[in-house]
């Protein structure tokens, strides 16, 4: 479980990115970028994989909700923010880095490749910034 609600992976999220999880988008958000990653470069295996995923959400986000600790955050709200607005860079600024935020803004997400990796660790920034601030 996590430390407050808002900071817990959603299902409801988990879900909505399922329906682009063919593209590895909901694996991504619970953690599991090396998947993410296979889902995006096979069709989710080719749907297979995709459709699987369906009935292993509830289990994937209970251990995103307890390997990924939130800190005041949401996980949710940041990654609504990196998946739609990530070029402009307003889910850094929404973490308070502002430096990255406007170098973001400036070069279209560091011309895509800053997304991806925050697609890769965002998870972990936001846990390890609790860990800073504990």
């Amino acid at each position: 479980m996590g430390n407050s609600q808002s900071s817990d992976h959603s299902p409801l999220l988990a879900y909505v990115f399922w329906i682009f999880g063919f593209i590895g988008l909901h694996r991504f958000y619970l953690g599991r970028p090396l998947t993410g990653a296979l889902w995006a470069l096979t069709l989710g295996i080719f749907f297979v994989g995709w459709l699987i995923d369906l009935f292993l959400i509830p289990d994937m986000v209970e251990e995103a909700t307890e390997r990924f600790p939130g800190d005041n955050r949401d996980y949710n709200l940041t990654w609504v923010l990196l998946v739609l607005l990530g070029i402009f860079g307003v889910h850094r600024f929404y973490q308070g880095k502002i430096l990255s935020g406007l170098i973001y803004l400036l070069t279209v997400g560091i011309f895509g490749l800053g997304i991806i990796y925050d697609l890769f660790t965002l998870n972990e920034q936001i846990a390890l910034r609790r860990s800073e601030h504990s």
